[in-house]
């Protein structure tokens, strides 16, 4: 297996883009990583563009084909993946196993999501979630992750405002990013006095309904000095399965593909969480942002809130967490959340994030789940 390199990446600015299509938005990722790697479109060998639903969301199947059509890519052979909410970062994971097989020498791995576009975003989001069991119960995904909320805050001790410190940290973030969703600061107050969504979870405890797309450009790590003076190296490419009713679950606080997915990527890297200088976790709601950290092995479990109440989260933190702004702040297009976070990454190792760059990162890693962690993705990257 040969080692990979990211040469090139790219993302949309993330919100209710009412005045870009699907076809507008994952064309301007793509175009744009082509021009950060200083390469041409006919250079592509494959595309893996990770997508949860174009058919619930904009009445578009066959995405594939639409996508190297209104690109003027046609013959260079695309692949849709889909893992709901993780669908972008194993589209990631199957450009790099493209790559290192010797299948393919480069490829652009994508995500892209236009959730605007339908009336009402609840019941497509919820098909992530176990139809017979859940969903078709009445229960959203609001209602799962509130659940794991309360459960966490039984047994741990965790408070409301531990919880809406997740929220303020990304905000913080955001502020910095042009091309994030929410870039403002919130405070602790304005979470706990924003809308009640599903007890204990708030408005500003929910990651928004987004339109947006990323894409990064990859290729042999012995090639990459020819197309970029700063290439970022892929040291792990792990993924795990899991339960997708939490009714299964041993446990409520704890999502079993983040730790397996996790575990694994730190082996195949030969690291452990203690070498990681930035991180981007898949934080759908406040409560995920939390219980990341934990599942990774950042801080032992129960001890999220208070860390992050402590300021380890935060970007001069012993562990910075979301520089992007997160799902929460960034925004969270489904299938382009997993290729945004390692986009983020890689300008933090690039040392490009400007007011939200992390003093000295030379590691980071992204955690991207499905559901409420059906499916975990988790990667690891190098100067």
């Amino acid at each position: 297996m040969r080692d990979v390199a990211i040469i090139g990446v790219a993302q949309t600015k993330f919100g209710e883009l009412w005045d870009s299509s699907f076809r507008d938005l994952v064309t301007e990722a793509g175009l744009g990583a082509i021009q950060d790697a200083q390469i041409e479109g006919n250079d592509l060998e494959a595309m893996f563009v990770g997508n949860m639903s174009a058919g619930l969301f904009v009445q578009q199947e066959h995405i594939a084909s639409l996508i190297t059509d209104n690109s003027g890519l046609n013959p260079v052979p695309c692949t849709r993946v889909e893992a709901a909410c993780a669908s972008g970062g194993l589209a990631l994971r199957s450009g790099i196993m493209a790559v290192a097989s010797g299948y393919h020498d480069i490829v652009i791995s994508a995500g892209v999501e236009k959730m605007t576009d339908v009336v009402d975003s609840t019941g497509a989001i919820a098909t992530a979630s176990d139809q017979e069991w859940e969903a078709q119960q009445g229960v959203t995904f609001p209602s799962l992750y509130a659940m794991m909320a309360r459960r966490h805050m039984y047994e741990y001790g965790t408070t409301r405002e531990q919880l809406a410190m997740v929220s303020v940290i990304n905000h913080s973030n955001a502020k910095h990013n042009l091309n994030a969703q929410y870039p403002f600061d919130i405070s602790v107050e304005k979470v706990l006095n924003s809308s009640k969504v599903a007890d204990p979870l708030r408005l500003l405890d929910c990651s928004p309904v987004s339109d947006g797309a990323a894409a990064v450009i990859l290729c042999p790590a012995e090639d990459a000095k020819k197309y970029t003076d700063t290439p970022i190296y892929v040291k792990a490419s792990a993924q795990s399965s899991g339960t997708i009713r939490l009714h299964d679950r041993k446990s409520l606080t704890t999502i079993d593909s983040s730790v397996n997915a996790s575990r694994e990527a730190f082996k195949m890297a030969n690291m452990t969480p203690k070498d990681i200088d930035a991180v981007e976790v898949h934080d759908c709601f406040s409560i995920n942002g939390l219980l990341a950290i934990e599942d990774i092995g950042f801080v032992e479990k129960g001890r999220g809130g208070p860390a992050i109440e402590e300021g380890m989260t935060r970007i001069d933190g012993d562990i910075p967490v979301n520089p992007s702004g997160g799902l929460k702040a960034r925004g969270h297009p489904l299938g382009a959340t997993g290729i945004a976070q390692a986009a983020e990454i890689v300008w933090q190792l690039r040392g490009e994030a400007g007011k939200r760059q992390i003093d000295g990162a030379e590691v980071g890693m992204t955690h991207n789940i499905g559901g409420t962690g059906g499916t975990a993705a988790v990667h690891i990257f190098s100067r």
